[in-house]
């Protein structure tokens, strides 16, 4: 992205006057970047096809295992993700129930997946205007394409700075979880102190005998 947009193409101007611009001068020589624009091209559209490749698999897995259940928001996803903001930001003491991803995290992760095919769209718009016309116009012309491909990086960054916050409030524990894809918990378990039950001795009938038959004698008991 740094050699790509190396000749400082944008920039917010008004009337022809520059009010901003995203990588001026001082950027590129702190970072000791050079001005190669077609260099940067190449390596821009190289890498661009495992973005995309990696994008595909991607939906694929959600759409086959099963996980667009767990990504997609719901109706109260954009309610939820508020009463999630005040809890990270320490105004609101209990967080919304959440099963596998938050409220705030399924608006995110569908939006980025939304924000991929856009740059996918837009890209194609860019790398090949003649050849993908239909896509130039579907995304306003070839200026405004760039406009919404530039606009869609800032959105990556945004999202990557915002989880590198939230890694490291959450703690290197949380960090590890989201790597390995399990979280070690160590619990020593609760000592169970077992006490002895009194043996109670059962008697066993004995095979072979049967109980002693009382008889009665008639002239003990005259009538």
């Amino acid at each position: 992205m740094l050699i790509y947009w190396a000749n400082d193409e944008y920039s917010i101007t008004i009337f022809g006057h520059t009010f901003f611009q995203f990588f001026p001068d001082w950027f590129y020589n702190a970072l000791k970047i050079p001005h190669r624009l077609s260099e940067g091209m190449a390596f821009h559209f190289l890498f661009m096809w495992f973005f995309t490749l990696n994008g595909i698999l991607y939906i694929l897995y959600t759409i086959i295992s099963g996980e667009w259940r767990e990504l997609v928001p719901k109706r109260s996803s954009f309610k939820d993700a508020w009463l999630v903001l005040l809890h990270d930001l320490h105004i609101r003491k209990t967080a919304p129930p959440q099963n596998k991803y938050n409220a705030a995290q399924r608006i995110a992760y569908t939006a980025i997946i939304i924000m991929g095919i856009g740059s996918v769209i837009t890209g194609l718009a860019i790398y090949k205007p003649v050849q993908f016309y239909y896509l130039t116009w579907l995304c306003g012309g070839y200026h405004f394409a760039r406009i919404l491909h530039f606009v869609l990086t800032l959105g990556y960054v945004f999202f990557f700075v915002i989880h590198i916050v939230q890694v490291i409030l959450a703690g290197w524990r949380n960090f590890s979880s989201v790597i390995s894809g399990f979280e070690v918990v160590n619990e020593t378990p609760p000592l169970v102190i077992e006490t002895p039950q009194p043996v109670v001795e059962i008697p066993q009938p004995v095979i072979g005998t049967s109980p002693p038959i009382q008889t009665t004698n008639e002239d003990e008991h005259p009538e």
